[in-house]
């Protein structure tokens, strides 16, 4: 399998505005992500998903893209993206880059010239309806609204999300008005074919793959999905015959249609039906110590999707965050996040850790939004290093920042956390060296749901390969000790625990308040 290195693979999501500023202009760049790689590695990371750094007018940052060819110049250069990728390797890294495929910047040359009264080879790039002033007769799922008026051309322009972002034509899988293109129409072949010119520039320049934005929405009036899956396919395809060692990872957050269209890896989400936000991200997550959290509906769910994502080959992720969702901090304090690094770097699939996270670093709640962030802004601060200067982040004025930087006295930062042994960080340089040295922790190991009851603690599930055997993990994220019938051989071994042992005996396990164990047997 040519893509095999994802089964080794531990990602850490880097959103390139906030991490580091090598040029004080108070914007994180491609060089200051190079200056970091090896403090990325010393973290337990192999590979890194970047957020967009295509040149863009930045309306939703950088997820507005104007010129996919081209690094945003606040970024670098072409040049500096190639050695990012050159620099990586030479470490044994591995780099994606956010494919935006759904949608442009309204300040694109495909739009500008698909806006034109005269025909051309953009022309049905877009989806435009063929009237400025009559409204489409029925809405549309995945189409927001439209760009009305402004342009040469007589019709309305699809958008996906804000107005800025006119939506790119992949064709309808049912075509209910006459402007609407079917899927095998000439521009929505066009646009796909358009899409792998992309692709093939940036896998050329040394890419390993995509994290693909919105990846199931491209395929308009598609209830089942189905259109949208058959378009993936024959992008898997293509990728198969000319680049086998690219990744792709979809945003979709329902692993049984993105792998079953040819994704690699498929994120389960903060929207979609996997229930993720209940271990982390409610008023009574399951990982907080008040003990008053249910896993129940979330394992439910992962259980039919893992038995999905196996058959067909797959993986899925279970993140810590990522630039759209408030930061685990919001609802968890520094100890009840070592439960969750000490969760979602035992479970299977491939470990996403969000910039920041492994330090607890704070959402910043209410603050300003920047570049379509809106609430989404507090998860996207500038990234905290030490104590000089801005945190470290950049020696640009404080005014000059991307984003504000956390004004918490005791906001956390890298510097600090490293020279404390039982600090989050050392918990997740820990973890992420375990999980390494332990096949039966590694990515497609096999996984069985020992013990997960409804409104119930603990939670206790089994790692285990041919090569090591099996690695039993018992996690109790509640404050209180819990006792439940189970039985642990005498020869076993405890490889990790933080908050105290388990006490065994007579076919009874008692786990301590706020622990994680891993026991190899």
């Amino acid at each position: 399998m040519a893509h095999e290195w994802l089964d080794d693979a531990c990602f850490y999501e880097i959103y390139p505005q906030s991490f580091c500023d090598s040029n004080s202009d108070g914007i994180g760049d491609l060089r200051g992500i190079i200056r970091k790689l090896d403090y990325i590695l010393d973290v337990g990371c192999n590979a890194i998903w970047l957020n967009p750094v295509f040149d863009s007018p930045f309306v939703d940052a950088g997820y507005d893209v104007r010129d996919y060819y081209r690094i945003a110049p606040r970024y670098g250069t072409n040049e500096d993206m190639k050695r990012l990728f050159r620099e990586a390797h030479r470490r044994d890294m591995h780099v994606l880059l956010d494919l935006v495929p759904g949608h442009t910047s309204a300040d694109c040359k495909w739009f500008k010239e698909s806006s034109k009264a005269e025909k051309n080879e953009y022309t049905d790039r877009y989806i435009w309806t063929d009237n400025i002033w009559s409204e489409p007769a029925n809405k549309v799922k995945n189409i927001t609204g439209y760009v009305r008026g402004g342009t040469e051309r007589n019709g309305a322009a699809a958008v996906n999300f804000f107005s800025a972002q006119p939506a790119l034509n992949y064709g309808f899988a049912r075509t209910d008005e006459p402007w609407q293109q079917s899927v095998d129409d000439k521009g929505p072949r066009a646009t796909r074919e358009a899409l792998k010119d992309i692709m093939r520039f940036w896998l050329d320049m040394g890419c390993d793959g995509f994290r693909v934005d919105m990846a199931m929405s491209l395929v308009k009036n598609d209830d089942d999905q189905s259109a949208t899956i058959k378009l993936w396919q024959d992008f898997r395809d293509f990728l198969d015959r000319e680049y086998p060692e690219a990744v792709m990872v979809s945003e979709w957050g329902e692993p049984d249609k993105s792998l079953a269209g040819g994704f690699h890896m498929d994120f389960l989400l903060h929207f979609g039906p996997s229930n993720y936000l209940d271990l982390f991200r409610v008023d009574n997550p399951y990982f907080s110590r008040d003990g008053k959290g249910d896993a129940a509906v979330f394992f439910e769910k992962y259980m039919r999707n893992k038995h999905l994502a196996d058959k067909g080959d797959g993986l899925i992720c279970i993140p810590s965050g990522n630039h759209d969702m408030v930061r685990l901090a919001h609802k968890l304090d520094m100890e009840e996040m070592k439960i969750v690094f000490a969760f979602l770097l035992s479970m299977p699939g491939v470990p996403f850790i969000y910039y920041g996270d492994e330090i607890g670093m704070n959402y910043l709640e209410g603050i300003k939004s920047v570049e379509g962030g809106y609430e989404r802004t507090g998860s996207r601060s500038p990234m905290q290093w030490n104590h000089s200067t801005n945190a470290g982040f950049s020696t640009a004025p404080p005014e000059e920042l991307y984003i504000m930087l956390d004004p918490s006295e005791n906001r956390p930062n890298v510097e600090d956390e490293l020279k404390e042994e039982d600090s989050l960080l050392s918990t997740v340089m820990e973890l992420t060296r375990i999980r390494a040295e332990h096949p039966s922790l590694h990515n497609r190991s096999n996984f069985r749901l020992l013990h997960c009851e409804k409104n119930s603690y603990p939670l206790v599930y089994e790692r285990s390969c041919d090569k090591e055997g099996s690695i039993v993990v018992v996690l109790n994220p509640s404050d209180k000790t819990v006792e439940m019938d189970f039985s642990l051989p005498e020869n076993c071994k405890t490889i990790y625990t933080h908050g105290g042992s388990l006490k065994r005996g007579n076919g009874i396990i008692e786990v301590p308040g706020a622990s994680a164990n891993f026991i190899l047997i």
